[in-house]
């Protein structure tokens, strides 16, 4: 029973390793530094504050849940192999 477990949760993490993949390569890199501060151009116009919206926002969305899901699997399946 705990073999059965513990090859799909190894199957979904694979799955979520090749998507995590995936989304890291296809996001664009972000140019928030220095330079912005000093312009003064952050948060006030309209696009920073509806970035969330854009493709933008949902693919570093779409990361950062991968990321937890990649975490929460690893050690899954840490205890399971200890098992």
């Amino acid at each position: 029973m705990v073999e059965i477990v513990r090859n799909i949760i190894l199957v979904i993490y694979v799955l979520v390793c090749i998507i995590l993949i995936v989304l890291a390569t296809i996001q664009a890199k972000d140019q928030s530094g220095a330079s912005q501060t000093v312009t003064g151009a952050a948060a006030n116009n309209f696009y920073e504050q509806n970035k969330g919206r854009t493709k933008e926002g949902k693919l570093k969305r779409m990361t950062i849940i991968s990321g937890v899901l990649f975490v929460v699997l690893a050690i899954a399946l840490s205890i399971l192999y200890v098992m």
